[in-house]
């Protein structure tokens, strides 16, 4: 099981409390210092940090008010809502800067509904026409505790009176089971949502509070997560659990707005108990998978900040007939800051002797891992193509022994979607079709091929066009044949373990595709992408036969009045959208002729549709970015051998050369093939620039290759960046090492900051991602060879990788290269090193 970032504490015991799970021990008395403004504008003490509005993520569960406790993100979005637990299109406010009084320590932030930037891409929230009204939140430390304090500009409008509270969720992973008191009343943290239920004003469903009353207390039996709220105003507080309505809820304190209430409607005072002299415990990140006995080898070792206290660092080696050999023992090398961290490297390249081993640090220990020239044959990559991608099929049923993951979907794809429709999952629908179809028209032939986006059931054509591109690059790199998987596209069956005498990678090339020929042949241009048209469909965690009714809807037969969605007969097909986007389809014209390379020899038609449309999208698309057409005229030059691709390069080169970060990798393939003595010298002038920059970035970070930690994990943009890497390495071997791209490798496999080390790929390694963002979360399990996101940053400096289901920005699986691109450097690591 991946755990949170449970980070134990590190003091002098003096005396212990027998708990449920052992002794716990306390620090000796001392002096603990109060929460202080550090330099990056949030209270910190030992064991505790607070911050304000560095993160606005609400819908994922960053932002307002946060709580960091001895090393867990306990508690997030302090602030007033609309809901008392809202979602991710329930209405948000507009954030304004945040403010620090460093005088009195104090931390504010103004804020105003409706936020007049609600139409952020990716959400359509629900707007509130009769509410406006703007306030502050203010955080002010206390000693050891601190106080939240909300000011509104005026008083709630007469009909918005108990509907405004101030929210606080507290994360449910670290609490169930564990338990509460609420003044006289006191309970444990349910796994599940438990009734009774009742509907609101509003009616919606909503669960009856787990407890209500003036002062709450978490966590009391373990003082790691023993924390109190106390309300000093407004209406008294409630626990309520976040789920009635959201699987991915939270639980929730909450106090209502009371009526007239202006300067101070909302005081709370909040004491957690933050364990004296508390320091995060060391970490060692190896790979979880191991290493070939010719790669560098070096473990990143992370430490709390302020610690002094240096430990020798020990390879061991397993023995074949039992204990542990030491093999090496050394200082580790000081690296310095990086986050909120101190990292030191342990670098034991020179070992070679093939074998499994472990590396500790003080009283850390890493899983095992291996050293062998085998190590990235077997059961690393091949996750991804025997179970990852099948299960991802759309219009297929799919079949695991005695498991069925889905059964045949979506067979009654595709309505046209209506015009001007701004759809809640970031699609546009223009005034026009673009097509000879109306809209609610049923555009024939589209149910075929394809996999089902994310956690999502819709189809992108962008991620299936990359999907095809990385398999098929990862076919005409490395010549795979790997045969596991029988797939039969007249009879929609896949059958898992069940092999069928053809290659499994050429049989996903040709699923994805199908369904991006079938659209452009139906549509008479590419479509946007394929998706539910009620947010009910959309947030299915279940069967995605059970999405639609499979059955083409006909307005002229329809009953009367129509069946609501989920029963025979209704309006349920999925939606195509289409639009008018130059940069989308020449991405697609590229990844297009790349398959109709791989699919040559294998589907002839298939590649030849494949060529063809990604030479009309060439001749037709009128792009106003010239970098846009750059991948298109290597891949359809390196198809085709036409000059004319390789003109348009060469009369290109200015562009090309000074945004060589984007096109060097790509472009690398055709310089062979290409005469022009200055275009060549262009082009390797500014690859050699371009090195330096990626070794300024690479010494930033102990990991060995540029790193920026973001909101949203950077394990896709780093598998990205060693493909790339990969290219660059093959085409200019003089000028880029293979480091890059094994280094990033290494990130995905367990080489990341945070305590989680754990490998990103589900099922792959001693420690991995099993509990995922797939279509099947609400299981609370995985799909082997799914790749998350990874490791996120809870802004500014904490880097976070929980163990919960339900965060895309840390464990969502994707199409169009998270685990196809993994999957390609597992290839790639072994091809350059076992030449």
């Amino acid at each position: 099981m991946i755990r949170t970032l449970l980070r134990k504490a590190i003091w002098v015991p003096a005396f212990a409390v027998l708990t449920c799970g052992g002794p716990l021990y306390f620090a000796q008395a001392q002096t603990q210092p109060g929460l202080r403004l550090n330099e990056l504008e949030y209270l910190e003490m030992p064991g505790l940090n607070v911050m304000l509005a560095h993160d606005f993520y609400p819908e994922s569960h960053q932002g307002g008010v946060g709580i960091i406790q001895n090393g867990l993100r306990i508690g997030t979005n302090g602030d007033l809502r609309l809901e008392p637990t809202p979602g991710q299109w329930q209405p948000v406010p507009k954030v304004g800067p945040r403010v620090v009084d460093r005088a009195t320590q104090t931390i504010s932030v103004r804020m105003e509904y409706p936020d007049p930037d609600k139409n952020r891409k990716g959400f359509n929230p629900i707007i509130y026409p009769d509410l406006n009204f703007a306030y502050e939140v203010k955080v002010r430390p206390e000693g050891k505790n601190f106080r939240i304090i909300v000011d509104l500009d005026k008083p709630l409008p007469e009909e918005w009176i108990g509907k405004v509270g101030f929210n606080f969720e507290l994360f449910p992973g670290i609490l169930f089971g564990k338990t509460y008191y609420m003044d006289q009343q006191f309970g444990i943290f349910p796994r599940q949502l438990n009734g009774p239920g009742f509907y609101d004003a509003s009616k919606e469903y909503q669960t009856t509070p787990l407890a209500s009353g003036q002062k709450l207390t978490i966590v009391p039996e373990d003082p790691r997560q023993t924390l109190t709220i106390q309300n000093v105003s407004g209406e008294g507080l409630q626990l309520i659990d976040g789920r009635a309505q959201h699987n991915n809820g939270w639980f929730v304190v909450r106090s209502l707005v009371k009526k007239g209430a202006s300067k101070g409607a909302i005081e709370w005072l909040i004491s957690p108990n933050a364990i004296a002299g508390w320091k995060s415990e060391p970490v060692v990140q190896v790979s979880q998978v191991g290493y070939h006995p010719k790669q560098q080898k070096v473990a990143v070792i992370e430490l709390d900040k302020t610690e002094t206290q240096r430990h020798p660092v020990t390879l061991f080696r397993v023995n074949e007939t039992g204990g542990l050999e030491k093999v090496m023992e050394t200082q580790p090398k000081e690296w310095g800051k990086f986050l909120r961290y101190h990292y030191l490297q342990f670098d034991f390249t020179q070992v070679q002797k093939p074998g499994m081993y472990k590396v500790k640090y003080g009283a850390y220990e890493t899983s095992p891992f291996q050293i062998s020239e085998q190590v990235f044959k077997r059961h690393v990559w091949q996750p991804v193509i025997e179970t990852f991608l099948p299960v991802q099929m759309c219009h297929m049923r799919i079949n695991d022994r005695y498991k069925v993951w889905h059964d045949v979907c979506h067979l009654d794809d595709a309505r046209m979607a209506p015009l001007n429709h701004n759809h809640f999952d970031g699609y546009l629908q223009g005034p026009s079709t673009l097509t000879k179809y109306q809209p609610g028209e049923h555009v024939p032939n589209l149910a075929v091929g394809g996999w089902h986006d994310a956690g999502d059931y819709d189809m992108r054509v962008e991620s299936l066009a990359d999907e095809i591109r990385i398999l098929s690059l990862a076919f005409e790199e490395f010549k795979v044949k790997y045969d596991n998987t029988s797939i039969d596209q007249k009879l929609k069956i896949a059958e898992l373990h069940r092999p069928d005498g053809k290659n499994d990678l050429l049989q996903q090339v040709e699923h994805g595709a199908l369904s991006i020929v079938a659209g452009y042949q139906n549509l008479g241009r590419l479509y946007r992408g394929i998706i539910e048209p009620s947010l009910r469909q959309y947030t299915l965690l279940g069967d995605a036969s059970t999405q639609t009714d499979e059955v083409v809807f006909d307005a002229a037969k329809a009953p009367n009045p129509t069946p609501p969605i989920g029963q025979e007969g209704a309006p349920d097909d999925r939606w195509v959208f289409t639009e008018e986007n130059p940069g989308r389809e020449l991405q697609v014209a590229s990844c297009l002729a790349v398959a109709s390379r791989a699919l040559k020899g294998y589907n002839d038609t298939l590649s030849t549709h494949c060529l063809r449309i990604a030479q009309e999208l060439w001749d037709r698309t009128q792009e106003k970015d010239k970098l846009q057409r750059v991948n298109a005229a290597a891949e359809l030059f390196l198809s085709t051998k036409d000059k004319k691709y390789a003109n348009w390069l060469v009369a290109n080169t200015q562009d090309i050369t000074k945004n060589i970060s984007r096109t060097g990798w790509v472009i690398g393939r055709t310089l062979p093939l290409i005469k022009d003595k200055k275009y060549k010298a262009a082009v390797l002038a500014a690859v050699q620039n371009y090195k330096k920059v990626v070794e300024e970035q690479e010494r930033k970070t102990p990991y060995g290759m540029p790193y920026e930690p973001d909101i949203w994990g950077a394990g896709w943009g780093i598998q990205n960046f060693g493909v790339q890497q990969f290219f660059l390495h093959t085409s200019y071997p003089e000028i880029f090492p293979r480091t890059y791209m094994l280094h990033a490798m290494n990130f995905v496999l367990g080489v990341h900051p945070g305590s989680n080390v754990s490998s990103f790929a589900s099922g792959v390694g001693a420690k991995s991602l099993t509990t995922a963002y797939g279509n099947n979360r609400d299981e609370w399990s995985y799909i082997p060879g799914g790749v998350g996101s990874g490791t996120a940053l809870i802004r500014p400096d904490f880097p976070e990788l929980l163990h919960w289901p339900y965060l895309w920005q840390q464990t969502e699986y994707v199409i169009g290269g998270g685990s196809s691109d993994y999957m390609f450097l597992i290839l790639a690591a072994d091809h350059l090193l076992s030449k």
